[in-house]
């Protein structure tokens, strides 16, 4: 695994890492790491977030900075949950020395599109043959193989960063919410 560590922990048994932007962190976020932490005997996830996401465009509010401080505060409430800054993009890269790789069913579907591999199947193809194991959270609206699916509670089906940004408080984790009610960030 290559990035930036931002919490500390001591030596890892079985890790997990959990590749997104986290805009904001919501309670499904937290929800779908904890339940892979107790289905797969994980000791750490680590939230990855790449400094240039794929297929993403950059926000100015709140900061690239501030994000991983809110998602470092939840590190620390947490104790299992790390945060990985990294230059890397693809998820096969992210999840590199991992032994678990959890999306959501929305990037699922993502990474199987040939526009994130210059438009080459035999690219795409090498990198999802290099991902440990997978786990994806369902969506109600997209496909996802049922031998990669994680049970969740299906209140945290539809729950997204996109609705959190719509003013939606419920949805965030909460030191998103508190973080968004202080500065009005993440609010339309």
């Amino acid at each position: 695994m290559t990035g930036d560590r931002i919490t500390d922990g001591h030596s890892p048994g079985r890790t997990g890492v959990f590749p997104g932007t986290f805009n904001p962190p919501t309670v499904a976020h937290l929800a779908i790491a904890e339940r892979t932490v107790e289905l797969h005997g994980l000791e750490r996830v680590d939230l990855a977030v790449s400094r240039r996401p794929l297929g993403k465009a950059s926000a100015d509010r709140p900061t690239f900075e501030e994000r991983i401080e809110v998602l470092t505060s939840i590190g620390r409430r947490l104790g299992w949950l790390g945060v990985v800054v990294s230059d890397r993009q693809l998820i096969a890269d992210l999840a590199e020395g991992y032994d678990l790789v959890i999306m959501g069913a929305d990037k699922w579907q993502q990474i199987h599109e040939l526009q994130f591999y210059n438009g080459s199947p035999a690219d795409r193809d090498a990198a999802l043959g290099r991902l440990p194991e997978v786990v994806v959270a369902p969506r109600a609206d997209l496909d996802v193989p049922g031998d990669l699916r994680i049970d969740l509670d299906p209140a945290h089906r539809d729950v997204s960063s996109t609705l959190a940004r719509q003013g939606r408080l419920d949805l965030m984790a909460p030191e998103a919410a508190e973080f968004a009610r202080a500065t009005g960030a993440w609010l339309s």
